[in-house]
């Protein structure tokens, strides 16, 4: 606040500015986690979405061929610390006097910690993000391993006069089959299309394809290119 404070023992008690900030570290730090979290994935060989720059990993002590994101998983864990900060100065204001107390003296000890935690964090975090390498060709086969398209492909239907009902229930055969088959939506043939209804043409694979599902969401906040852009530059924008 600003001038004079209100009232003599809440200027000596108060301690919830304090609060608030430990708040705002651990909410920095949850983001800072689940960003981890997934970069962790995404590294891995079962995804391998991203590879990261050598400086922000480490060699296995025993494979040679593996690099461990040590980086993201040391600011994953380092989340529970300022966590654990914000919960010691809760836990030693719950049963004080409206007064003050030395217990008080702790207030620094978890403020100071969590400073500093989530200073490094951010300090390791960006350049690990902005050096990181997007393998594009293992994220797209995964889209379509995914059979994200497959509403698209019910709208598909719909568009032609079909109940999106029936719509729906074509298109989870359709996709039940590319599973047994181990194909995609992308390659299943149009005269295997054709088995299931005589309104599937060649302008569905258009229709269908990433490209075109991703622009279709260009809604605001959707995940479209030149929406995904405008989200960039109005958080630029507000930094």
């Amino acid at each position: 606040m600003n001038g004079v404070t209100a009232n003599s023992i809440d200027g000596v008690s108060d301690r919830d500015f304090c609060v608030e900030l430990l708040s705002a570290f651990a909410l920095v730090m949850t983001h800072l986690s689940r960003f981890s979290e997934e970069i962790i994935l995404w590294s891995s060989w079962e995804f391998k979405f991203i590879e990261l720059d050598d400086s922000y990993t480490t060699g296995s002590s025993i494979m040679p061929q593996k690099k461990n994101p040590d980086m993201a998983e040391l600011v994953r864990g380092k989340t529970g610390r300022v966590y654990g900060d914000l919960m010691a100065l809760l836990t030693v204001l719950k049963g004080l006097p409206l007064a003050y107390n030395k217990d008080m003296q702790e207030d620094k000890e978890c403020v100071f910690d969590a400073l500093d935690t989530v200073k490094v964090c951010l300090e390791v975090f960006a350049p690990m993000v902005a050096t990181m390498k997007v393998l594009p060709e293992n994220t797209y086969k995964a889209a379509q391993k995914g059979f994200i398209n497959a509403t698209d492909l019910a709208d598909y239907l719909t568009k032609k006069g079909m109940p999106f009902r029936s719509a729906y229930k074509i298109v989870g055969q359709i996709v039940a089959e590319c599973i047994a088959k181990d194909c995609v939506l992308d390659t299943f043939p149009l005269d295997e299309y054709k088995k299931y209804s005589d309104l599937f043409a060649e302008d569905l694979y258009q229709e269908i394809s990433l490209e075109t599902c991703v622009s279709k969401r260009n809604s605001e906040g959707g995940a479209s290119p030149a929406s995904v852009r405008a989200q960039v530059a109005y958080v630029k924008g507000l930094l």
